[in-house]
């Protein structure tokens, strides 16, 4: 099977490799999930960059408790896809071929040690409809899809 990649490559661009690692994380309820919204209120789902020497699996508690203070059980990897995007924000272009996790088992166990993203439970269609990456609400049609019906 062929990883999706979202976008297109410019090639007038110069591409910045960021490689990520993120989470479908369920509430307990099963119906809403953990979205992280960033201070220009683009949502996201939880999860980050990954650092030198990091496995996925590494990057997503790092960034659960940096940004969340929350701990998860990783259950499964749902997949990799990456996408090509330009951010006006940093004014630099990204390829972000990212690795994605379903969870549960999530647990506040600390204050976050980031404070400027706003951390919610949002329900499901309305996150599929809102995240802000093609990647991200790709990962929760996948995880969704792997759902018992209700």
């Amino acid at each position: 099977m062929i990883d999706p990649v979202f976008g297109r490559k410019d090639p007038k661009l110069d591409y910045h490799t960021r490689i990520g690692a993120y989470g479908v994380i369920p509430d307990h309820s099963g119906a809403r999930l953990l979205i992280l919204q960033a201070p220009n209120h683009a949502l996201f789902l939880p999860g980050g960059g990954v650092e030198k020497g990091e496995t996925p699996e590494a990057t997503l508690a790092r960034e659960l408790l940096e940004e969340f203070g929350a701990t998860v059980h990783v259950t499964k990897k749902l997949g990799k896809s990456s996408e090509y995007f330009y951010s006006h924000h940093r004014q630099t272009a990204y390829y972000h071929p990212a690795t994605f996790f379903a969870c549960d088992e999530l647990a506040f166990v600390q204050d976050p040690l980031e404070t400027f993203n706003t951390l919610m439970l949002m329900p499901i269609d309305l996150a599929l409809a809102e995240l802000k990456r093609p990647t991200h609400r790709w990962a929760v049609a996948k995880w969704l899809a792997q759902q018992p019906k209700r």
